[in-house]
């Protein structure tokens, strides 16, 4: 029987990735953090890196482009754990702190359900590092 690696947690759109990268190009190193608040809360939200502390209730989905990491809060992975997520990009503004704010676009989360093998590649694998480790 052979084993299926593990699928990535996180993904971009190749517009995000674009706009990630712009981003960098302007402000550095970044990251994002995916909460599981309401409104623009929901929305991931792209900082500087190290402008948003993370701590032990923050779970890493993975990395992006640029080594890019992708956090969100623990409640929310519980509920988001069978999914993948993709950070894609769109037209309109977003209110909040996300540095894309300001360009006219906000960044969006689409997901798609893993299947069972994914899943089970994923415990396999074990739990994802949390801001503490």
């Amino acid at each position: 029987m052979t084993t299926l690696a593990p699928p990535p947690r996180i993904l971009a759109t190749p517009e995000a990735e674009s706009w990630i990268e712009r981003l960098r190009a302007r402000h550095g190193d970044l990251m994002f953090h995916q909460s599981g608040g309401c409104c623009d809360g929901s929305a991931p939200m792209c900082f500087v890196a190290g402008e948003f502390r993370v701590g032990g209730q923050d779970v890493l989905l993975g990395t992006l482009t640029g080594e890019t990491p992708v956090w969100i809060g623990a409640a929310q992975f519980e509920y988001w754990r069978h999914t993948q997520v993709t950070i894609d990009v769109v037209p309109g503004r977003g209110s909040g702190m996300s540095l894309e704010a300001p360009e006219g676009v906000r960044f969006v989360i689409r997901s798609r359900v893993f299947s069972d093998a994914e899943n089970a590649a994923l415990e396999a694998a074990g739990e994802p590092p949390r801001g503490t480790d």
